[in-house]
């Protein structure tokens, strides 16, 4: 599929959009100006790609939102070089967002299916994250610490070995919250058992649930 003068035009609206919403980092929207979100999308939902709205993706997951991946990701506060562990690869959009602002992205999928699909699709747009099958509650322990950490999911709460696997100085960003209903919650981690959270508005995310699910 293409990324044709289109594609790009209506990107340069999205980013407008999302920009009025009140995304203010600029190497953000320039990241959402350049990644072709409708070649992340199931084909019956590619007319609406640039629409700041969530779609199905499979599994009962969704793409999310774009503000809502630019206000996650603006939150974090990524440098160059950063090591951010994602939760939830889902669609590998936001693992994209993320490789444009120059970070190395470990990502962790429990759903079979769609691990495969995105380790296909990232690659071949340029995009060479660290993949991981896995449960997302347990992270990747064996490359913690992390500089950042993005849930994309709901959390009823954060798991503590997440909290162990970030870095002191390190910034987590979650959704935090029962089904319909999350605050986004930023967690600075000041010392080994200190943290400052911090609340950001309210967002509905899908369940972060543990295990891994094959699908079958």
């Amino acid at each position: 599929m293409e990324d044709t003068f289109r594609h790009k035009g209506l990107r340069k609206k999205l980013v407008e959009t999302v920009s009025k919403k009140g995304i203010t980092n600029k190497k953000i929207l320039e990241a959402i100006n350049k990644v072709p979100r409708h070649l992340f999308m199931d084909t019956g939902f590619i007319n609406f790609a640039y629409k700041d709205q969530a779609f199905p993706i499979g599994e009962g997951q969704t793409i999310s939102q774009p503000y809502t991946v630019a206000f996650q990701t603006q939150l974090l506060e990524i440098k160059r070089h950063d090591k951010v562990l994602e939760i939830g690869t889902g669609s590998g959009y936001q693992a994209a967002i993320l490789l444009e602002l120059g970070a190395r992205v470990y990502t962790i999928e429990r759903h079979r299916n769609l691990f495969l699909k995105v380790q296909t699709l990232l690659p071949s747009l340029g995009y060479k994250p660290n993949f991981y099958y896995g449960d997302g509650f347990k992270g990747v322990p064996s490359f913690a610490p992390f500089d950042k950490i993005l849930i994309t999911a709901a959390a009823a709460h954060v798991p503590k070995e997440l909290l162990e696997q970030l870095k002191i100085g390190g910034r987590m960003v979650v959704p935090v919250g029962g089904e319909g209903y999350q605050e986004m919650t930023l967690i600075v981690k000041k010392g080994e058992d200190e943290y400052e959270r911090s609340n950001h508005g309210g967002f509905v995310f899908v369940p972060m649930i543990s295990g891994t699910f094959n699908g079958k």
